[in-house]
């Protein structure tokens, strides 16, 4: 059996992964494990020490943060330069462009579907919504068209099921279910 270790910024990323992870993933011989730090700093500072003292065999790992103001490229660089080098390749980051939230007006029908909101999804080709990724702060944009009904972690629960794995217009979004079948040997879907 390989393990697929999450390595979480927020425990909304876990709820979006724990949606998703059964209808992106085939094989039965995948165990999904999360690990939710508190926040950034505390994903930064503990990634080495989680990794290199993780023992099971036939584990990859995958960390999620958004990106927040920084650098994409930076940031990454600076996620796989803390991992033990002997891991590398098991290991992938995926950078959640400014913020999670951006994944899900990607898919402006699963919000839509999974908050009950009517109308949401005709708006997905306004010029806002064909690109959420370049959105300065997408939880803020998603607050605002769902007036105050979505929070951080019952909407991911909510919404997450929702989502469709082709088709998004989240590019980081795109880029994490690529980078999950990567890992467990299933990059053709």
């Amino acid at each position: 059996m390989k393990t697929l270790v999450f390595l979480l910024e927020e425990p909304s990323a876990r709820e979006m992964l724990k949606a998703l992870l059964p209808r992106i993933l085939k094989s039965e011989r995948v165990d999904p494990r999360f690990v939710v730090f508190q926040g950034k700093q505390d994903l930064e500072k503990n990634v080495f020490r989680r990794i290199s003292g993780w023992r099971s065999p036939e584990t990859s790992f995958l960390i999620v943060r958004d990106q927040d103001s920084e650098d994409c490229r930076e940031l990454k660089k600076r996620l796989l330069e803390a991992c033990p080098v002997a891991s590398m390749p098991n290991v992938i980051v995926r950078i959640a462009c400014r913020e999670l939230e951006s994944f899900y007006l990607g898919d402006l029908k699963a919000i839509e579907e999974g908050l009950g909101i009517r109308g949401l999804s005709r708006r997905q080709e306004s010029r806002k919504f064909r690109c959420p990724d370049v959105l300065v702060r997408p939880s803020a944009e998603l607050d605002r068209i769902t007036k105050g009904k979505y929070q951080k972690i019952s909407g991911s629960r909510a919404i997450s099921p929702h989502l469709s794995l082709s088709g998004n217009r989240s590019e980081s979004f795109n880029a994490l279910i690529q980078g999950i079948r990567k890992l467990v040997g299933e990059e053709n879907p």
